[in-house]
This record gives C-alpha cells, structure tokens and sequence, in this order.
C-alpha cells in the first residue's frame, strides 16, 4: 500500500498561480502511475493530470497549456504547478496511485484526503 499525503493549496486571486505537492511513503512510489484529480462542490471528481511509470505526463483539455505534472521519484512526491488559475479551477484537489495510466478515478486505488484550491475573480 501507498500512503498519500497532498499539501499546497490555498486562496489565490484569477490568473495567480500555486504549486501542489503530494508525498508519498509505503510502497515503492516508482511502482505506480500517478494523477491529480479534483472536485468541486456539487460535481463529480474529475481527472486533471496524469503521469506514466514512463514519465510521459497526459492532461485534461481543461489544464492543458496551464498546469504542469511532475514528479521527484528520489523524494517520492508529486507535483501539480497551476498557473493562470480561474474561478472555475477551484475545487478539492486530490492526488492518487494507481496501476493504470489514465485520468479515471476507477483506475486508481489509492488517494490523498485532499487540498482545497479557491481562486477567486
């Protein structure tokens, strides 16, 4: 099992830029694919970004251009950088591993407890 741990979220204006960080510890962090996810309230959690075992990063058409996913296997941890934030962006954003390389929560077995992201216009 993979233990998840998100931090770096927070209250930003539109057009301002945060930079998410996911630990990891239990498991080998190497042995999964890795994503962001977000919800928002009232929606369902939807994909952001995802990253291979490969190191080949794959975006939802909503981050493209915006977001940026990477990762430090030495240090075992995640990163979402978010820049040129808007309004609609602010949600719950969670990290997760899993076996699949994919943006579908159901591809993925186990998740952070979350980061609260609010941008505000």
């Amino acid at each position: 099992q993979v233990q998840l741990v998100e931090s770096g979220g927070g209250s930003v204006q539109a057009g301002g830029s945060l930079r998410l960080s996911c630990a990891a510890s239990g498991d080998t962090y190497n042995r999964y694919c890795m994503g962001w996810f977000r919800q928002a309230p009232g929606k369902e959690r939807e994909g952001v970004a995802a990253i291979g075992l490969d190191g080949i990063p794959y975006y939802a058409d909503s981050a493209k251009g915006r977001f940026t996913i990477a990762q430090d296997n030495a240090k075992s941890t995640l990163y979402l950088q978010m820049n040129s934030l808007k309004p609609e962006d602010t949600a719950i954003y969670y990290c997760a591993a899993g076996s699949w390389y994919s943006l579908e929560t159901s591809k993925y077995d186990y998740w952070g407890q979350g980061t609260q992201v609010t941008v505000s216009s």
